[in-house]
């Protein structure tokens, strides 16, 4: 099936010409292929565009899982008739495993799974695996991550049909490789159920939008194949074919389990006999009993938590070479959109010496076999060799992107809305604070934002409390302060709260924010990572939204960041106001892009303040000191303002001193009554968010049921 893309509007502006040139590009055999778009113009409808021209199977690369989630609906609104997946690290909490020499402190990973994520992440390897061509892939770097081989993933996927002659005993043997548990309970995900000659099976995720298929057998014959309702039993769809995937991407077969434990005992033999060659008996004791353990659990089973660390056994890989990775699940002749580049690339440099440095001292401490090592991220050399061909999409392409498109870049400069890059003026620091209130004074009139950026956390405290005192509504915004908080600040300038937002680098990247008319930058002359080109472009950019916008520099001297980031800035300028007037276009106000901001914060605080009809953490603190205080026997009586018959309550209800006692066992069970009832609701809450991928908030309603969980220990203790 051919890729069809739907959108209420057509390319316009310099969209037809960058999809043109990309195309053209990449059928003629280009690997490395740039797309420079400013900001607001419009890069994702381009990509999108070049996708539903070469009709190739694309991998769109994010630096983090919520941009990818942002990315994930777009590209599903383009492409609503074809397969957009989405594939992130299904962590809603990862500690890794651990060892710290120092202080002799080993760390048991420790980690929540979300079964949604799992879930997508399967159903995008089956995609791939179908052989689809009209398959768009949204992932984070965590594509970059060891997975298991995808032979062996094909190779335990079971397909019947109806009319296939095929063993009973064999079917349910085949569940059982593919990691499928029997249950004679209800169903549940990767489960399966028998009565008599029919077997329900509720797949590991959905495939023609059901999850649970009933297959009913006549002797050793599949008489029928229906998807059925998991609760009822009801029948909703005949179906004729059915497949069934591995509910694990770690899942292998029988003959590569035999040959893998085998392999594993050598190895531990020789890894034990190097301990006690070198006389450390403790590490040579721990490396039997752990990898010995698992070896049962791998042989009765087919895995054993860590199965991952093992992974070069079962993949038949040597010692050394890479893992597979999602990017094997691709065809050949895939494409690559990295998103953001500039900061997407240098993450996947970053990944491999993170994870090698961990992996080496669990195994020179005799917690891994040295083949945990190669359970890890690729490097960036493999990562090269992995890439199909390749478009980066960035403001700010990084030298390597460049070097690799051989400075050949698509640019596309013109906005839909008309606007043009703000103008940046560079004025000396003399009075460069009360120049600065003048400017502010001027934009305020006219009820627009100012964002002023600084080069240090102190310098931004400080000039926030200036701003305090000359009668500047402010406020200050930096890495020291809660992600929610930052979301909650910039709603608040966006509502008119205040007017001018103080920061450092965070101001950088990410902010839509229409109304700011001003970005002012101290201290441009530092040369350094906050006043390199890249950071200058981004920073300015965040005016390029308003009509009027502008940036001024504040420096002394001129140097070679700032030299280029203006003359970029007039060339583009003057390309944009040339094509502004050939074609009669009106510069027009940007509109905020859909961002999730406010449903984020709306989330966050149902969580901060609690279930409707319930207390919050906060109160219920109150409450239970109330009970092992005010109320307890020959506790302190109530403050002489509640009254002398007893104190207020909340509630609204009233207790006297003497009745305290005869209430507190009562207060204390309904209490860890209550808490049950709320941990319950926030753990709910925490899944729902991470269903629709607001992970923030997902994080927010965790939080809060581990602190309503310690909660009601302590008042069981």
């Amino acid at each position: 099936m051919d890729f069809k893309l739907v959108s209420d509007y057509a390319p316009m502006g310099d969209q037809p010409e960058a999809i043109a040139q990309l195309v053209g590009s990449i059928r003629h055999g280009s690997k490395h292929n740039t797309l420079l778009g400013v900001t607001g113009s419009g890069k994702t409808f381009t990509v999108a565009n070049v996708i539903a021209e070469l009709k190739r199977p694309t991998l769109v690369l994010s630096h983090n899982k919520t941009l990818a989630a942002q990315l994930y609906g777009e590209f599903r609104n383009f492409f609503p008739e074809n397969a957009v997946e989405y594939f992130v690290s299904y962590y809603d909490y990862y500690q890794p495993e651990a060892y710290l020499p120092s202080t002799d402190t080993y760390i048991e990973k420790d980690l929540s799974i979300n079964a949604e994520i799992e879930k997508m992440r399967l159903n995008t390897v089956a995609t791939l695996l179908s052989g689809r061509r009209d398959v768009v892939v949204v992932s984070s770097v965590s594509c970059l991550y060891g997975c298991g081989n995808p032979d062996d993933f094909h190779a335990t996927a079971i397909t019947v049909k109806v009319g296939q002659v095929v063993s009973y005993k064999h079917f349910l043997y085949k569940l059982v490789e593919a990691l499928y548990t029997r249950t004679e309970r209800e169903l549940e995900p990767a489960t399966f159920r028998v009565s008599g000659d029919t077997v329900d099976i509720m797949a590991a995720f959905g495939e023609f939008g059901h999850q649970c298929f009933r297959v009913a057998f006549y002797d050793n014959e599949i008489e029928a194949i229906w998807s059925i309702d998991p609760a009822t039993g009801q029948r909703i769809q005949t179906l004729d074919t059915l497949t069934l995937y591995p509910t694990n991407l770690f899942v292998t077969t029988k003959e590569r389990i035999h040959s893998a434990v085998q392999q594993i005992y050598l190895d531990l033999g020789r890894q034990i006999e190097f301990f006690e060659r070198e006389g450390r008996m403790a590490e040579a004791q721990r490396i039997k009993q752990r990898v010995e353990y698992d070896l049962e659990m791998i042989k009765e089973l087919g895995y054993c938590p860590g199965i991952e660390n093992y992974s070069r056994y079962f993949d038949g890989r040597a010692a050394g070479t890479r893992p597979f990775c999602l990017i094997d699940y691709f065809p050949k002749d895939y494409l690559l959109v990295v998103d953001e580049s500039h900061v997407t690339l240098p993450q996947v440099h970053a990944m491999f010496g993170g994870d090698r440095a961990r992996k080496e001292n669990l195994v020179e401490y005799g917690f891994r076999l040295p083949a945990a090592k190669d359970n890890r991220p690729v490097t960036f050399g493999e990562f090269e060799q992995l890439q199909g061909t390749s478009i980066y999409v960035s403001a700010t392409p990084a030298d390597w992107e460049l070097m690799k498109s051989e400075g050949v870049v698509v640019e596309q400069l013109i906005r839909p809305t008309g606007l043009v890059d703000p103008p940046l003026e560079v004025r000396v620091t003399e009075n460069q604070i009360d120049d600065l209130i003048e400017e502010i004074d001027r934009r305020v009139k006219r009820d627009d934002k100012v964002l002023v950026t600084t080069i240090t956390k102190r310098m931004a405290e400080e000039l926030s409390k200036y701003f305090d005192r000359v009668g500047v509504r402010n406020r200050y915004i930096h890495s020291d302060v809660d992600t929610l908080e930052r979301i909650r600040i910039l709603e608040d300038l966006r509502a008119g709260m205040f007017d001018v937002l103080v920061g450092v680098n965070l101001l950088r990247e990410g902010l839509d924010l229409p109304e700011v008319a001003l970005v002012a930058i101290l201290d441009a002359d530092k040369e350094g990572f906050l006043r390199n080109v890249r950071s200058l472009t981004q920073i300015a950019g965040r005016a390029a939204r308003h009509a009027n916008g502008n940036v001024i520099l504040y420096a002394d001297t001129c140097t070679e960041s700032m030299r280029y980031a203006i003359e970029q800035s007039n060339r583009r300028r003057e390309i944009q106001v040339r094509y502004n007037m050939e074609h009669g276009m009106l510069p027009r106000q940007a509109q905020k892009s859909g961002s999730g901001q406010s449903a984020l914060l709306a989330a966050a605080e149902a969580a901060k303040e609690g279930p409707a009809g319930y207390p919050t953490a906060g109160e219920y603190a109150a409450l239970a000191a109330d009970v092992s205080g005010c109320y307890s026997a020959g506790g302190p009586a109530a403050p002489a303002s509640e009254g002398a018959g007893g104190a207020a309550r909340p509630g609204g209800s009233v207790h006297s001193g003497a009745s305290a006692a005869g209430h507190a066992g009562g207060l204390v069970a309904g209490l860890g009554e209550n808490l049950d009832a709320l941990i319950d609701r926030a753990r709910e809450d925490m899944e729902r968010a991470a269903k629709s991928l607001d992970f923030l908030a997902a994080a927010r309603f965790r939080d809060r049921m581990y602190e309503l969980q310690k909660l009601r220990d302590e008042n069981r203790r």
